[in-house]
């Protein structure tokens, strides 16, 4: 398995300075504020994101001071995002652990996510670089659209195979583009490079979301964590959206009632996931899913082309190979 330290090696020195100047912009003065902005930077993950915008920045001019604070406010915005998703989908658990609405409440994890907004205007400002205020504030609106988008889909949980690739561009894989193309432009790097690594990142922020969306219908003691969450969350992917449009229409009609059913928890849920992951498996919806990944895998790569080879480069497609190839 590709260890996430060596994809960091080419950068690991530039990545010190960003966790020190996250670390700094994860504090306040307020007690109580701190004591919920520490909460969230002890689970911020494998900090993928910053990973990203360093490699990018190092594969054009080089990683720069504009490149660590660009990082920081990616991270700021991505962590915002979630704390408030989490209010909105009535979330409870984040990355295993309580989330912040959770442990506290609807209105702190509201003004929290505010406050780090507002680190991130900060944050950007200070980088005097009108390109990437941009590209943030761009990111930032779509984030919330594909939010909308979701919950606007969401009202009779069946959406379309279209719906569904435009819902993932808008929230995970912008996210990625964003990373990518901001990276390359804190290091100067030409238009050629930053549109290069922005289809990078978004063909590989795809790659993440159908791998989790594949996850979510493996065996829960493999991958360590609960599975079918998108659908007790009344959210239905890629998976089992292909595998209704193949299946007769009586059958299909059956499954979304008992999807429906788990989503109202009205239905027996173990009994309920097992007929739905088998209605999965049987027309070939993981199987589906995981050829669309490796469509955007190859796409993601032919993007890299016009770069050299290097350490760097190897990196970003070390992460695209983990991006398809973890197991949790």
């Amino acid at each position: 398995m590709i260890d996430i330290e060596d994809i960091k090696f080419p950068v690991k020195d530039a990545f010190i300075s960003y966790e020190q100047a996250f670390t700094q912009a994860m504090q306040s003065e307020d007690e109580r504020l701190n004591e919920v902005l520490n909460y969230i930077h002890v689970k911020s993950g494998k900090q993928l994101r910053p990973i990203i915008v360093l490699l990018s920045a190092q594969l054009c001019r080089g990683v720069t001071e504009k490149t660590i604070q660009t990082a920081v406010a990616l991270e700021l915005l991505h962590n915002a995002s979630l704390v408030h998703d989490d209010v909105v989908d009535s979330s409870h658990l984040r990355r295993g652990v309580k989330s912040v609405q959770a442990k506290w409440s609807n209105k702190i994890a509201v003004l929290v996510g505010d406050y780090m907004l507002a680190r991130v205007i900060n944050t950007i400002t200070d980088i005097h670089n009108s390109r990437i205020l941009n590209i943030v504030a761009d990111l930032g609106m779509s984030l919330s659209s594909g939010e909308l988008l979701q919950l606007h889909a969401n009202e009779s949980m069946w959406i379309t195979e279209k719906q569904y690739f435009r819902i993932i561009t808008q929230k995970t894989a912008q996210l990625f583009a964003v990373c990518a193309s901001a990276g390359a432009e804190s290091s100067a790097a030409t238009m050629k490079q930053t549109t290069a690594l922005r289809e990078f990142g978004k063909h590989l922020g795809i790659c993440f979301q159908l791998k989790d969306d594949i996850f979510d219908y493996s065996d829960a003691e493999e991958i360590g964590k609960p599975t079918m969450s998108d659908i007790r969350d009344g959210k239905c992917t890629l998976p089992l959206l292909i595998s209704l449009t193949r299946a007769p229409k009586d059958e299909a009609a059956h499954i979304k009632q008992i999807a429906e059913d788990l989503y109202r928890d009205i239905t027996d849920p173990l009994n309920a996931e097992q007929e739905i992951k088998s209605f999965v498996l049987r027309y070939d919806g993981i199987r589906y899913t995981a050829a669309r990944m490796l469509e955007h895998k190859k796409s993601a790569v032919e993007a890299l082309s016009i770069f050299h080879d290097s350490s760097t480069k190897q990196a970003l497609l070390s992460l695209l190979d983990y991006a398809v190839n973890r197991d949790h």
